[in-house]
């Protein structure tokens, strides 16, 4: 049986969106007894955190700035749901353009109600469905640790805590990768926005999880993070795999900080559920 967090039981208990590695009954019965929590430390007030009269976060105060002028997007993100599904939910019809490939292995996984998703192995969820969250009520949360030559992404997931790392020391993507489930990562700032590109990808990896839009290993995804005020990230996504779409897309997905809180450690452990998922 894995290990789930306190954020996901409910969900899973109540059937919401995404079936992970653990039989229903048993999930059910760790609701009747798990804590709601949101953070490892409750009760927990960050120091140095703008905050109103009432002592509550002002999510609309002024963008921090790191030591060295950028904009500073440290903190606990969490996306708004729908995009975890379908990333491109807002986009008008014709602006996804698969390949015949693309478009039939998408029709497929739709078809099998993502029943060959490798998340339902433990695997990590890919690049860039690991920023989002799975539902309203099932928090899939990311942290941004900022440096000057490095960022680093924590995340935790819905398979396993896993990172990313962002160099922004001038290196170069790699000519010849070797194959992951989260790509390579360099990054330039422009202007206010922080650019992230990640390579290098297996294939094996999902964009969305209901419609299982593909990603090949010669996909490039674009990030652009920006802060629009101390509790708002706006994550613009282009995605480039001429594999599997004819043009490149673009996504804009809305984050938002979690104020005084952190993430939960998640394992997905001796998982041998999915071979029997129907």
């Amino acid at each position: 049986m894995e290990r789930v967090t306190s954020r996901e039981l409910s969900a899973m208990f109540g059937g919401l969106l995404y079936r992970r590695g653990i039989s229903w009954a048993v999930a059910a019965a760790f609701c009747l007894v798990a804590p709601a929590l949101d953070a490892q430390w409750v009760n927990y007030r960050a120091p140095g955190v703008p905050r109103t009269a009432d002592g509550k976060v002002n999510l609309t105060a002024p963008v921090p700035k790191s030591f060295d002028g950028k904009p500073d997007l440290s903190g606990t993100w969490v996306s708004e749901y729908g995009y975890f599904g379908d990333l491109g939910k807002d986009l008008k019809p014709g602006e996804i353009v698969m390949t015949p490939w693309a478009k039939e292995l998408q029709t497929q996984r739709e078809a099998n109600d993502h029943t060959s998703d490798k998340m339902t192995q433990c695997m990590p969820p890919g690049v860039p469905r690991i920023n989002m969250t799975a539902g309203a009520e099932m928090v899939h949360p990311f942290k941004i640790v900022q440096a000057p030559s490095l960022v680093l992404l924590l995340y935790e997931t819905s398979a396993n805590s896993t990172f990313r790392q962002v160099y922004l020391d001038g290196r170069t993507l790699p000519k010849d990768p070797n194959p992951s489930w989260l790509g390579y990562s360099v990054g330039r700032w422009e202007a206010n926005t922080l650019v992230v590109e990640t390579v290098g990808f297996n294939g094996q990896a999902w964009l969305d999880t209901n419609k299982g839009h593909p990603q090949s290993e010669e996909g490039k995804v674009t990030e652009r993070f920006t802060r629009r005020d101390f509790g708002h990230l706006d994550i613009g996504i282009t995605i480039e795999d001429p594999k599997a779409y004819v043009k490149p897309w673009n996504v804009k997905v809305p984050a938002h900080l979690l104020p005084d809180s952190d993430l939960i450690e998640t394992f997905c452990e001796n998982e041998k559920d999915s071979p029997h998922m129907r």
